[in-house]
């Protein structure tokens, strides 16, 4: 079962050619957009982290749609995804609507991209469900699980900024939070960090903590590019170097910027993605 949404363009920073659509994964409502539909080839799938819905991605969508189809979920939770209380947020649950997603979609093997969670939820679908995609990025994944560091952002850094954008903060007030970001990028924020549901953004937090990443990498056998933000702590370099060891066909590549990559080095960051996939 899916459906369209059909969306303010000026909501997307002047995406062009792109859909609001929705499906079903099991009861859950999930909301995607969809880039390019019509392009053929392989097809991408972006997973976003804990506090970015899709639209809050659509500017790096809109230049990887530029020669293919791009796909972005909102992750349960958040943006026009569904958000009710008791909803569950482990691996299982996010890799479930992913999937529901590729099959509404009508994606095939997408070549998946995931950042931060959304990486993670990448690595763990894959390895899950062998042979789901073509190719493989994993944008900074938080490497934390028990009996490891821990993540490195604590729990209220994103309350705050969610708290923040609640009561209406300015965006010269927000960049106290997000530094270095431009005003288009900070005003997309505040847009949407409303939307992303409290018990979420908890549960994902805490099970970034219990839920171990790690037995994944060994059963990724796609090609696989790491990429991690050499200025952030998510991925160590020498912790990028284990991940790498883990699985038969992956490289790591490091950009100099914080965690969120794209924000800070957009054309770094396509850069590394169009050298893997091509």
């Amino acid at each position: 079962m899916a459906g369209d949404v059909t969306l303010d363009a000026a909501t997307l920073s002047g995406s062009d050619a792109v859909r609001g659509r929705h499906c079903m994964s099991g009861d859950v409502r999930i909301h995607y957009l969809d880039f390019n539909s019509e392009a053929t080839g392989v097809p991408v799938l972006l997973l976003p982290g804990i506090t970015s819905p899709a639209a809050t991605w659509a500017f790096v969508a809109r230049r990887l749609a530029a020669t293919r189809r791009v796909v972005v979920p909102d992750i349960r939770g958040r943006g026009l995804s569904e958000n009710r209380a008791g909803l569950g947020y482990t691996l299982d649950d996010y890799s479930d609507d992913a999937l529901a997603v590729i099959s509404a979609a009508g994606l095939g093997r997408p070549n998946l991209i995931g950042h931060s969670m959304g990486a993670r939820i990448a690595a763990h679908l894959e390895a899950r469900e062998p042979g789901t995609c073509s190719r493989l990025i994993l944008a900074d994944p938080p490497l934390s699980g028990p009996g490891r560091d821990p993540y490195p952002t604590p729990l209220q850094s994103y309350t705050n900024a969610r708290d923040a954008a609640c009561r209406g903060a300015s965006i010269e007030e927000f960049r106290k939070l997000t530094p270095g970001w431009s005003d288009a990028h900070i005003a997309s924020r505040l847009q949407w960090l409303p939307t992303c549901a409290v018990e979420a953004i908890v549960a994902t937090h805490r099970n970034f903590q219990e839920e171990d990443i790690f037995p994944s990498f060994p059963r990724i056998l796609c090609p696989t590019l790491l990429i991690y933000a050499a200025k952030a702590r998510v991925v160590p370099p020498e912790a990028a170097a284990q991940v790498v060891a883990l699985m038969p066909h992956a490289r790591a590549e490091a950009i100099d910027t914080g965690h969120m990559i794209p924000w800070e080095d957009l054309e770094g960051f396509l850069q590394a993605i169009e050298r893997f996939l091509a």
